[in-house]
């Protein structure tokens, strides 16, 4: 069987679809109702080309040289030359999931007709995803408004068989070499066109998309990581009652509560301290504030998705061909909306990595542990046991909330004043996923810390979810308890079940 196609086209592209072509490989076909769309709208354009009145975008320069009317015999080169100048990014390469999933994104809004693009454009964007080819697109050259110009001027460039890509596997060629290697004719920018490809979000949605399916298992794991805490560190989970947590009704702090309450049945640990001997009624907040914390960034997740979702459905471009035959100049490209949930998730991302990190820190503290060796080591004072471990996650928190600060709250003008406030949103995705990484090594820190714990307080016995984590745990070459050894491996080596969901497949439970 050939690779597994995504049809775009035929609505809104879904948020899986995204990932299937991001980070899968999927290829995409476009929908025949989306290439007659295209051709009707072209039809518009191409009525306009040779009109002596200006209309911006096709017989016009761009932005603050907007006023300058460009001849007929001049307006294909104008798009071309736009293309040229504006694929001006700078720094590191972006990674190829985002710059498939911005291909994918810029496809999806040529196949909804209202950009005026010829179908053979739209069909070099998805003949380039289908052949594996990634155009190197660079981190800085956006400021989240006119579109991700620079990122999406890349991609055009390596279309038009200029710049530089990489095949699928990840070498270097020419654009012109690997064009023609694949079959594809490199396309000729018509008017109009080289705007079409440059005005949208694409780049900071498609990184949105793909940081939602990310946090969605972060956040579960949250919840595996904080149920092994409390069950560790002999806490009580008659706070997670369904009947408590209902009488503050928000949906994601239920889920979380529920979670907790599906890891915790069954455990030897909680049920070894229910009598009425245990003197404990209340632990610290990071344990017994799981639920509301963890759900408070549900909350924020859910609505960025809300976000996300209207996005997707959007033609994003200035000007647009209106279904009625206008060419129409719009602001739909300002990048508010989407960076305004970016930031958000980069401030739960924070709060929850700096949660988690309380919890491992009150495992190293004999005084807080509740009859655990300090640092959990094996010969304390000869051994520092995870003292260590603590010290990164706190480095990775501080620097969380670092991330957290928000950027679509800044704004630098460009374009001579014209384009006098822009929203940063590409600059709020590119740390938002720096955040994210740094969320799943605090949550890799809490999982190994609390298997650890949970050794030791053998013969009690876990519940079967969180032993079956722990379990995992010693499955990927983490050794139990014992004198010191080299403990950055065995950090990676749970980030890697973090990051992979094996955590969550572990507990054979639907967390939510």
């Amino acid at each position: 069987m050939g690779t597994p196609q995504v049809v775009v086209g035929t609505g809104p592209v879904s948020p899986e679809d995204v990932v299937r072509v991001a980070r899968d490989g999927w290829g995409v076909r476009l929908a025949d109702e989306a290439l007659t769309a295209i051709a009707a709208s072209r039809d518009v354009v191409d009525e306009l080309a040779g009109d002596e009145r200006p209309h911006y975008g096709i017989s016009t320069g761009f932005g603050a040289l907007a006023t300058r009317h460009i001849p007929v015999e001049q307006r294909a080169q104008l798009q071309r030359s736009l293309i040229r100048s504006h694929a001006a990014g700078s720094g590191p390469e972006v990674e190829r999931e985002v710059v498939r999933a911005l291909v994918l994104l810029r496809l999806s809004t040529l196949a909804t007709g209202r950009t005026g693009v010829r179908p053979e454009t739209a069909c070099a964007y998805a003949a380039l995803l289908d052949a594996g080819l990634t155009p190197v697109v660079h981190e800085y050259g956006s400021l989240g408004c006119s579109g991700d110009l620079a990122p999406l001027s890349a991609v055009a460039l390596a279309v038009m068989g200029e710049g530089t890509v990489r095949d699928p596997a990840g070498a270097l060629h020419p654009a012109a070499e690997a064009l023609a290697e694949a079959g594809i004719a490199p396309v000729q920018l018509a008017e109009k066109e080289g705007l079409a490809l440059v005005n949208g979000t694409d780049g900071m949605l498609g990184m949105l998309l793909l940081a939602l399916g990310d946090l969605r298992r972060l956040l579960a794991t949250a919840d595996v990581a904080a149920a092994m805490s409390v069950e560790a560190l002999l806490g009580t989970d008659a706070v997670f009652a369904a009947d408590l947590q209902a009488l503050r009704p928000h949906p994601g702090q239920a889920a979380s509560a529920a979670n907790l309450r599906a890891l915790l049945a069954g455990s030897g640990v909680m049920a070894s301290h229910r009598g009425p001997e245990c003197t404990r009624v209340q632990d610290a907040y990071s344990l017994r504030c799981a639920p509301q914390v963890h759900g408070a960034a549900r909350d924020t997740l859910a609505h960025a998705a809300a976000v996300a979702d209207r996005e997707l459905a959007a033609a994003v471009d200035n000007p647009v061909v209106t279904p009625d035959g206008r060419v129409e100049s719009n602001g739909n490209f300002h990048g508010a909306p989407v960076g305004y949930v970016l930031d958000f998730l980069a401030i739960a991302v924070a709060d929850v990595a700096s949660m988690s990190e309380r919890r491992t820190d009150r495992f190293l503290d004999a005084a807080r542990s509740h009859g655990l060796p300090p640092f959990l080591a094996h010969d304390a004072g000869v051994d520092s046991g995870h003292m260590i471990a603590q010290y990164t996650a706190a480095g990775i928190v501080s620097e969380l909330k670092r991330l957290a600060v928000p950027a679509s709250v800044d704004s630098i003008p460009s374009s001579a004043m014209q384009e006098d406030h822009v929203s940063m949103g590409w600059h709020a995705a590119r740390k938002l996923r720096r955040a994210l990484d740094g969320l799943t090594r605090v949550l890799a820190i809490e999982v190994l810390t609390a298997a650890r714990a949970l050794d030791l307080r053998a013969p009690l016995a876990p519940a079967p979810a969180t032993g079956a984590v722990r379990d995992a745990v010693r499955a990927a070459g983490v050794p139990g308890p014992g004198p010191d050894r080299h403990l950055a491996p065995e950090i990676e080596a749970v980030v890697g079940l973090v990051s992979t969901g094996a955590v969550l497949t572990a507990t054979a439970l639907d967390l939510h």
